[in-house]
């Protein structure tokens, strides 16, 4: 038992030490060609208020041994920093104001979205074991600071630049396909939503609408507009800020192989892998990019 204790302090320890390692080394790179306010890059300031945010709203939390704001800080973080990435800037351009209002609109939406749902089931499954351990707790929070980071990146680069350009086809092209992310994001979660309401699907899984093209529709959604934004970055990269690129590739990454889709096909693989009715809908229906659905 001690030593279990022991290597899960250490696996801690180090995830905390690494995603500082990795948000210096980005906030390193993206400020090359951002703007300043006085000695400091602007790049730089909204990576440190990335995690900044999350530390604070971590000590009420762990003092509460809750999970109910943890989205939720993700959310306002996305937000705060996109100000403060605006606020600070200084002279921008419609590329950089497009962007910040997409961020918004995106955060606000999934924010809310996230907190009404743990406010529904009161409580969050993947924080039950978590949340009682102070420095896994803290982890996690730190590891948040990393991703709104690590996502924002492009956009961050956009607004932050020095280098001002006008609209052309690359940002028409990267707008047009955040828009198609954004609402089969918002549609899929609209559906699944609507699906659990009604006390007929209770314990059911949803296979109807975006869900018979796409296990994972919203997150397949996520992906596409993130690429949006990574798309309307690519006229204003140079040198050290294609760093910026990893924004799309850490989503990928981040819901494929780490905590969206495996966690999730895991837990429905457990609840539901012995139904005939699961099987079939597993094998006739993609794990994340979506198809129409194959005649029963």
């Amino acid at each position: 038992m001690v030593d279990a204790m022991t290597d899960e302090k250490r696996r801690s320890l180090i995830g905390i030490a690494a995603s500082l390692v990795i948000g210096a080394l980005v906030v390193l790179a993206g400020s090359a060609g951002s703007r300043t306010v006085g000695p400091l890059a602007v790049f730089a300031v909204c990576g440190v208020a990335a995690y900044a945010i999350n530390w604070v709203v971590f000590v009420p939390s762990n003092r509460a041994k809750t999970e109910h704001y943890f989205d939720l800080t993700g959310s306002v973080t996305y937000l705060a920093v996109t100000a403060l990435a605006l606020a600070l800037s200084g002279d921008l351009d419609a590329r950089a104001i497009i962007v910040g209002v997409m961020v918004w609109i995106w955060a606000a939406r999934l924010g809310s979205f996230l907190f009404r749902r743990v406010r529904r089931d009161g409580r969050d499954g993947r924080f039950d074991r978590i949340k009682t351990d102070p420095l896994r707790f803290f982890m996690t929070w730190t590891l948040q600071g990393l991703w709104v980071l690590l996502t924002l990146a492009a956009a961050l680069a956009i607004i932050t630049s020095t280098e001002r350009q006008t609209i052309g086809w690359v940002a028409v092209i990267g707008i047009v396909v955040w828009v198609a992310g954004f609402a089969v994001e918002s549609v899929s979660d609209w559906q699944k939503s609507a699906f659990k309401r009604n006390p007929a699907n209770a314990g059911r899984f949803i296979t109807s609408g975006l869900w018979a093209w796409s296990r994972h529709p919203n997150y397949f959604g996520e992906i596409v507009l993130w690429t949006g934004i990574a798309v309307m970055a690519l006229p204003v990269l140079s040198g050290w800020r294609w760093i910026a690129l990893i924004s799309p590739v850490f989503v990928v990454l981040l819901l494929t192989r780490v905590s969206g889709i495996p966690m999730l096909e895991a837990r429905a693989e457990k609840r539901w892998g012995d139904e005939a009715a699961f099987q079939e809908y597993t094998s006739r229906t993609p794990v994340l990019i979506p198809r129409p659905p194959r005649p029963i």
